[in-house]
């Protein structure tokens, strides 16, 4: 397992295996509201399964500081998950290939103010990790009555640098 991992800018590219990333870049696709609106459409695949519906939560996430120690990843197996930052500040995420049902190889990336993600049904990830107040993001995953979240604690943990 990695020790240290070196964090790079969040583009649609290099984050594709792992989600979507939600930004307003480049030309809108529809003008709307009188020409006073850019809508950038369809920009993240959100999926529930069958057992479930899309709900918005708002989460309030301590800022931490780079290095960050990374202990824990965790994934949602029966929903996506967006994060959608409320907050004009860069914030740090993590993500990690599946490798037979656990973590493999881990990824970390810095959101600029104004990126917000969303990671694609079953995709290892880190914890909500904003690197400045106020930490507050709007989440939009599955709610449902069974479970859909897996934990795995890291035997080694990781760093994460800029």
């Amino acid at each position: 397992m990695q020790t240290t991992i070196t964090a790079r800018p969040l583009t649609a590219q290099d984050f594709a295996p792992y989600g979507d990333v939600l930004e307003a870049g480049g030309q809108a696709d529809k003008i709307i509201n009188q020409g006073f609106c850019g809508r950038w459409h369809d920009r993240a695949k959100m999926d529930f399964g069958a057992d479930g519906r899309a709900g918005i939560s708002i989460f309030k996430a301590e800022p931490r500081a780079l290095p960050y120690r990374l202990d824990l990843l965790e994934r949602h197996p029966e929903g996506s998950q967006a994060f959608v930052p409320m907050s004009t500040t860069e914030w740090l995420v993590i993500v990690a290939d599946d490798d037979a049902g656990q973590p493999g190889r881990i990824s970390a990336f810095i959101a600029a103010p104004g990126q917000g993600i969303n990671l694609h049904r079953g995709t290892w990830h880190g914890v909500l990790t904003p690197l400045h107040a106020p930490g507050l993001f709007a989440v939009i995953d599955r709610i449902g009555a069974t479970p859909n979240l897996e934990e795995f604690p890291l035997k080694v943990p990781c760093t994460i640098t800029r």
